[in-house]
């Protein structure tokens, strides 16, 4: 099998790096890109449509896609694009679009059109305490400011060498295109092998937006107990989760919204 790996908001390709050896290990392939707005392409132009192809252009018939963190939108985009080439979905701490609706509600944000008093629109909830070492730089991307608060969010079951690597390595992270609908009807309908995991030490994803995202995907979902970086944190245990992943098979039917 070849694993087409897909980061999450602020990383790149480099995330994965831990990771492919022990894909490879296991007898399979794997491949990371860095998405339009991160890593070496952090200066492209970010849309839906400039994600999609970014994924669109490497996929490969019966590639296994796996999308981390924000980058489970961005496999379900590449999904409806060419669902003829997708062997299977793996959505690692991640959301999950709704019809016709921009991101920004699927990450529990306030919807696009819902203003608040001091005329933003909300980006997400924040139960999880990620606002506290989140600013704006002057392009409108998210940054994260603060080292210690950063480990202790994303990578708190790593040790400080490793955190700082991934930390002095994140860009900022582009958020007009979240305000964008998302359309995705032919991934609804093509009702593909898709497997959810979650990740029991996150900080980042609530645990009840990783159970909404599993139970629209009809899957019972497979875990994990590792921050929300097991890539970094436990590559060899997250590889063999993929390769379990793959062999699972959904229990229930997708649901759009």
């Amino acid at each position: 099998m070849r694993f087409v790996l897909v980061h999450g908001g602020f990383h790149g390709a480099w995330c994965w790096e831990r990771i492919i050896p022990e894909i490879e290990a296991l007898g399979h392939t794997a491949i990371a890109i860095d998405l339009p707005g991160h890593g070496d392409r952090v200066n492209d132009e970010v849309t839906l449509a400039t994600r999609r192809q970014a994924l669109v252009d490497v996929i490969e018939p019966g590639d296994v896609l796996v999308g981390h963190s924000g980058g489970g939108y961005d496999i379900t985009l590449a999904a409806d694009a060419v669902p003829e080439r997708i062997g299977h979905l793996i959505y690692l701490a991640s959301g999950l679009p709704i019809e016709g609706r921009p991101l920004i509600e699927a990450s529990g944000g306030r919807p696009a059109d819902d203003v608040g008093d001091d005329g933003r629109t909300q980006l997400m909830t924040d139960d999880t305490g990620m606002m506290d070492f989140i600013t704006v730089d002057g392009q409108g991307n998210m940054v994260c400011s603060d080292f210690a608060r950063t480990w202790a969010f994303f990578y708190h079951d790593c040790d400080e060498d490793t955190a700082r690597q991934a930390f002095e390595q994140l860009t900022p992270a582009p958020v007009g295109f979240i305000q964008e609908p998302f359309h995705v009807p032919r991934f609804w309908q093509a009702d593909l092998p898709r497997s959810y995991i979650r990740c029991l030490q996150d900080r980042s994803a609530p645990k009840w937006l990783s159970d909404h995202a599993a139970q629209r995907l009809g899957v019972e979902p497979l875990t994990i107990d590792a921050s929300h970086s097991p890539f970094l944190s436990r590559p060899r245990e997250t590889a063999e989760l993929f390769v379990e992943a793959v062999a699972t098979r959904p229990r229930g039917p997708l649901q759009p919204r």
